[in-house]
């Protein structure tokens, strides 16, 4: 195992520096998924153009509307979506703070089908300004999370009298879950170029202190993991090992200050 950690380390070393200032640690991923409960009808097609988070970070109260990465965005079938079913709508990485709504922007290709027979949903509004749905959820730095978005089809769709058109008045319930935890610690010397691996088992996850000697490994599953420090071999240190540090779901272990010695 360090044979192999001294060679990764080796061949690292040229991009340390680089890699402590991109791996930030200050933020949290959020995954967005799409669920639905059964309801009658053949099928209630939705028109997702753009999903859109809105954040306050520490740093930022007044917050802002963010489009999700790598967003997929589409015609579904929400009856679909049901029994354990769920389509991926996106993922962002935010800073922590607090997750404020959510908002969907729909297009025009919303169909519902009964009977065989399909018939336009009308949206009065959502089209323009988006759909919005409250979370109200704090998200901490080095946490992944899934925001379910819970559509329920047979509230949604509304039947406009006797006119035979139906309206789309969504009832959405979000609902948020932490689905990973990380690791939290300091080396010292700060300065020492050093690769830090969180390992449990054959399995290992690594990252790169910053300037302050601080690391942050992220998205972690639930499990007790041993933190290995190894600095680079011309700074006369030797590898630290920090073991038994339970890592628990929607939380950050603390491995403490990792003190090198010749």
């Amino acid at each position: 195992m360090n044979t192999i950690k001294n060679l990764y380390l080796l061949a690292l070393l040229p991009i340390i520096i680089l890699s402590s200032c991109s791996d930030n640690g200050g933020m949290a991923k959020i995954q967005v998924a799409l669920v639905d409960a059964p309801a009658n009808y053949d099928a209630v097609n939705i028109d997702f153009q753009d999903v859109q988070i809105n954040v306050s970070s520490k740093a930022d109260d007044e917050g802002g509307w963010q489009s999700l990465e790598s967003a997929e965005p589409g015609v579904y079938d929400l009856l679909l979506l049901t029994n354990g079913e769920e389509q991926f709508l996106g993922e962002i990485e935010l800073p922590e703070g607090k997750l404020g709504q959510v908002r969907l922007i729909l297009g025009d290709g919303n169909i519902l089908t009964v009977d065989g027979q399909e018939t336009p949903l009308t949206v009065p509004s959502g089209s323009q300004s988006g759909l919005k749905i409250n979370v109200d959820a704090d998200i901490q730095a080095g946490i992944t999370y899934k925001l379910v978005l819970d559509f329920d089809a047979a509230k949604s769709v509304v039947k406009a009298g006797n006119s035979g058109k139906y309206n789309l008045k969504p009832v959405i319930r979000a609902q948020m879950e932490a689905t990973t935890g990380a690791i939290h610690g300091t080396i010292s010397p700060a300065e020492t170029a050093t690769v830090v691996y969180a390992i449990v088992g054959e399995d290992s996850i690594s990252s790169y202190p910053d300037e302050e000697g601080e690391f942050l490994i992220r998205a972690l599953d639930a499990g007790t993991y041993t933190i290995s420090a190894v600095p680079a071999e011309e700074s006369g240190f030797t590898t630290v090992d920090v073991e038994d540090i339970v890592v628990t779901i929607g939380e950050t272990a603390e491995a403490g200050t990792i003190a090198f010695t010749n």
